[in-house]
């Protein structure tokens, strides 16, 4: 907390189970978490020992079912239960409310996983030299591939896709899709193709790319749509 503080950066983090923060639990005064997919949610100010002040603790509350509770259960403290009920609780410095603040936590494991996929795929781990410019110049072009295959797949989204149905694909999977492909290069009275198997796959999907492709034109100083209806 104090160096996130010394650095001005804003933080949510899981808390630790202790007795003193179960006790603060319990005298919470809980409301209902309709905007969750938890049972009840409540937040309170709490300064835990060896800690400089106290900050905004938020709690989500989610109720055990009757067959998982057992008189006398003892308190799993590494999962954070009592013999009531299982917590997720975080201490943040945003201001924002519960349930925006703990979605804003949840984008954490979307996130790790686009790092995951720019370290393996796009070479974003790789350091080919012991000097720092150099490093930086590979950073910023596997970063460039990384977003020019997002672009990718943004701009050969079927025209009626949305936010809600539109999945994410994979460097991997969009390189085996487009890129190492089975190809002849030929030539013919002045003229240079590309002919493809008439056992790709993707070939439909492919053509569909091209086409947009060639489709763009200026509009003034940005571009034209190729898509006619807009990512919502």
């Amino acid at each position: 907390m104090e160096a996130y503080q010394k650095a001005g950066c804003r933080f949510i983090v899981v808390a630790r189970k202790t007795s003193r923060l179960v006790e603060e639990l319990n005298q919470a005064q809980w409301k209902p978490s309709p905007k969750t997919d938890a049972d009840a949610e409540c937040e309170f100010r709490y300064q835990p020992d060896g800690w400089g002040q106290a900050f905004r603790f938020v709690a989500l509350r989610y109720e055990k079912k009757a067959d998982e509770v057992e008189a006398g259960e003892a308190e799993q403290y590494q999962l954070f239960e009592t013999s009531r009920y299982t917590y997720r609780v975080f201490v943040t410095d945003l201001e924002e409310p519960i349930d925006l603040a703990v979605w804003f936590y949840n984008q954490r494991a979307g996130a790790e996983n686009l790092i995951k996929e720019a370290n393996n795929d796009a070479g974003l781990a790789a350091h080919p030299s012991k000097r720092f410019d150099v490093n930086g110049n590979h950073f910023q072009l596997a970063m460039l591939a990384y977003n020019l295959n997002c672009w990718l797949m943004l701009f050969n989204r079927e025209a009626g896709a949305d936010t809600g149905t539109l999945h994410h694909t994979t460097l991997a999977t969009a390189r085996l899709r487009f890129l190492f492909v089975a190809a002849k290069i030929w030539r013919h009275a002045g003229r240079t193709g590309v002919s493809y198997s008439d056992h790709y796959e993707e070939r439909g999907l492919f053509q569909q790319l091209m086409d947009r492709l060639r489709a763009i034109a200026g509009r003034g100083p940005s571009f034209g749509p190729v898509v006619a209806a807009a990512l919502t």
